[in-house]
């Protein structure tokens, strides 16, 4: 036999002894991680420290697909807190659609508030524990949550049913009375007079091209539409409809009909009696300055107001019930962001923003425009639509696009515009709610006489 040979440079084996402190220190490590993880969140109202708190703890466990910010303060200096779930959390990425909830903006309505805190909750034991469909869900979205917009009146909320203590600010306003509305003379509105709540929201909505959004209310159960608003407008029936009533209309169904009761639309014994469990908003009652009409009229991004809860503040041992009757229309709702096309305007030089992105059968009193990156997404339902698309110094482009059903696809349909130079073309007019955002100079006009133009071009054009 040979003689052992020891050579002083290698590292000494451990002894078996050491080995069991290693593998049982390593196992204890894990346990405590799946326990920091895995720790449910409990059914309780959480007051805004442990809000924080939890949503903290959330930031720093699951960095990965988990990123906290505020988009403001409160009158009485609260962080607005916004938890970003998805697999890319801190950036957009191209082609992933932008998706929110908003929640407790009325501080007494607080259902909403507890169901987003259980979502963010859910999403993130979902991708910890490999769910296929949650996995998928974050893979294509990036989901925004700000559990509440009012955290000064939820500290001044009372716990009756239907009283309205803590429904306002701390300035006594109420947040969706305070929005900009394009059809009164409340969108003159000067900026002093906006709530620090309601600006940080606005200044949010700019800073993201969200696609669809809900927020949550209570004292009622229903999904409602826009438009809350009408100034003049020709109603139908009894309801002030946008030109995109069909999604609308569509996007409120998802929602009740996966409710456990929503959608038979008489659940509560002092509310209206809803059809299907759903409304538009004016015809339910008129109001001004609310946000549904809000984001969509000044940030493209399709939007319904959420009644989850008969009673206002319910008992504390009714919260997994909600949770209960929610978790899947919360789910259902969000995935119908893959409804319809999304795409990009392309220039010779690279993207357009501000491209006027145009349905011919639907002319928005908005139009919907590309973002810095060019994008576009419109949400619409299966069928045959032709796309007109116009920029400044490029010929304007037309399409018939056909829109398949596969949202469960997770994908809206993708088409880009190559936009092709032309010399002759003219300065066009973007009109934006109010605002004239003008690509190359020129008069402001109406949205209308706008498409009127738009229109006239493509014809001469053909």
């Amino acid at each position: 036999m040979f003689p052992s040979i020891t050579n002083p440079n290698l590292p000494k084996e451990d002894s078996p002894t050491e080995l069991r402190c290693q593998r049982g220190m390593f196992l204890l490590f894990v346990v405590l991680l799946f326990i920091t993880r895995a720790a449910a969140l409990d059914f309780r109202y959480h007051d805004n420290t442990a809000m924080k708190e939890y949503l903290l703890h959330i930031n720093t466990t699951s960095p990965e697909i988990a990123h906290l910010h505020s988009i403001g303060r409160s009158v009485r200096g609260q962080e607005l807190w916004v938890m970003i779930v998805g697999l890319n959390p801190r950036q957009h990425t191209l082609g992933i659609p932008e998706f929110y909830y908003v929640a407790n903006m009325h501080g007494n309505e607080v259902v909403g508030r507890e169901l987003l805190l259980q979502l963010i909750d859910f999403l993130v034991e979902g991708y910890h524990s490999n769910s296929s469909s949650v996995k998928r869900l974050l893979s294509s979205t990036r989901i925004h949550l700000l559990p509440s917009m009012n955290p000064d009146g939820f500290d001044d909320a009372d716990t009756q049913c239907l009283h309205n203590q803590g429904r306002y600010n701390h300035n006594g306003v109420d947040l969706n009375r305070n929005f900009p509305d394009v059809f009164s003379d409340h969108s003159r509105q000067p900026k002093q007079q906006r709530e620090p709540e309601v600006e940080a929201v606005m200044s949010w909505l700019r800073s993201e091209t969200f696609v669809l959004s809900a927020n949550l209310h209570g004292g009622a159960l229903v999904a409602s539409y826009p438009y809350d608003s009408n100034q003049g407008r020709v109603l139908v029936g009894g309801a002030s409809v946008t030109p995109d009533n069909d999604v609308f209309v569509h996007l409120a169904k998802v929602y009740a009909s996966s409710h456990t009761s929503m959608h038979h639309g008489n659940s509560c014994v002092h509310s209206n009696k809803f059809a299907d469990g759903i409304t538009n908003g004016y015809e339910w009652y008129p109001l001004s300055g609310g946000l549904q009409d809000y984001s969509y009229l000044h940030a493209q991004c399709l939007d319904i107001t959420l009644e989850v809860s008969c009673c206002k503040f319910p008992a504390e041992d009714q919260l997994q019930d909600f949770w209960t009757a929610n978790r899947p229309p919360l789910i259902a709702f969000i995935q119908q962001i893959h409804l319809g096309v999304k795409g990009r305007v392309l220039g010779s030089s690279g993207p357009l923003q501000g491209a006027l992105v145009v349905v011919s059968d639907r002319l928005d009193r908005c139009p919907f425009t590309t973002d810095h990156n060019g994008e576009y997404y419109r949400l619409l339902l299966p069928g045959n639509y032709t796309f007109m698309v116009s920029f400044p110094g490029y010929q304007v482009a037309q399409k018939m696009l056909s829109i398949p059903s596969n949202q469960n696809g997770f994908s809206a349909l993708n088409h880009d515009f190559l936009m092709k130079p032309s010399s002759t073309a003219p300065a066009m007019i973007f009109p934006l709610c109010g605002h004239a955002h003008q690509q190359g100079g020129g008069a402001t006009t109406s949205p209308t006489l706008f498409c009127i133009l738009l229109l006239t071009l493509l014809l001469l054009d053909l």
